[in-house]
């Protein structure tokens, strides 16, 4: 068994046990997610392999608990029902209502990475959370 830290395209680290590294690279598509958001698409990240002795062929190791996952899905639901979307404006947004430009009110979006740090420097009041969609159960 060998653990490899892998990367969603969201940049979700999280970690998996293989067979072996063969398994990893003959995985079939869509065998391995993301348990933060779901995503297929994952990469390897940098890493230093930690080798295991027998077991099963993929186990994501940094999967959310269940109990943890629900309520995670429960808070991006109450987020959604409470608070207006505003996509990929987020930044823009967060801001105009940070300068008074905007009447205070709870909003959720999209913002990159570069757009995140920019509001940190300003002083704008944000919290991250990691989306889960709503299962379809």
């Amino acid at each position: 068994m060998i653990l490899f830290n892998l990367r969603c395209v969201s940049g979700h680290d999280f970690e998996v046990w293989f067979k072996n590294g063969a398994a990893y690279e003959t995985r079939a598509a869509g065998a391995v997610s993301c348990p933060v958001c779901g995503s297929v698409e994952v990469t390897k990240a940098p890493m230093a392999p930690r080798i295991a002795r027998g077991g099963r062929d993929a186990e994501p190791a940094g999967a959310l608990p269940a109990e943890v996952a629900g309520r995670l899905r429960d808070l991006c639901r109450k987020v959604a029902e409470t608070c207006d979307f505003v996509g990929d404006r987020f930044a823009e947004e967060a801001r105009r209502i940070h300068y008074g430009e905007r009447k205070p009110r709870s909003i959720y979006g999209e913002a990159s990475q570069a757009e995140v740090a920019e509001l940190r420097d300003e002083g704008v009041e944000f919290q991250r959370l990691p989306w889960l969609p709503p299962t379809t159960s």
